[in-house]
């Protein structure tokens, strides 16, 4: 599998990405997908979710191949990952 390098800096992926999120994922996902991950191709607002980031990203490029800048989610959480203490979950 070829891995695309993104086309735009990661500040204007990011976003993009939230912005998609917010408006047109989050209200359809955050009661039944708690903890799973939304990866978002920010070029078409284009979506696929799964239990951990390897099925989003590869269930998002089964449907678009071409897809270049990617943006993940964990729903329910403000951060995808952790490297310290504190909660992630979203408040609010």
């Amino acid at each position: 599998m070829t891995v695309n390098a993104p086309t735009r800096p990661r500040e204007e992926t990011h976003r993009l990405g939230d912005g998609i999120y917010e408006r047109n994922i989050r209200s359809r996902v955050e009661t039944d997908h708690h903890g799973e991950i939304v990866a978002i191709d920010v070029d078409s607002g284009g979506w696929a979710i799964g239990e951990n980031v390897i099925v989003a990203t590869d269930r998002l490029r089964a449907q678009q191949p071409e897809v270049w800048d990617v943006w993940l989610v964990r729903v329910g959480y403000r951060a995808l990952r952790s490297f310290g203490a504190g909660s992630l979950r979203r408040i609010g």
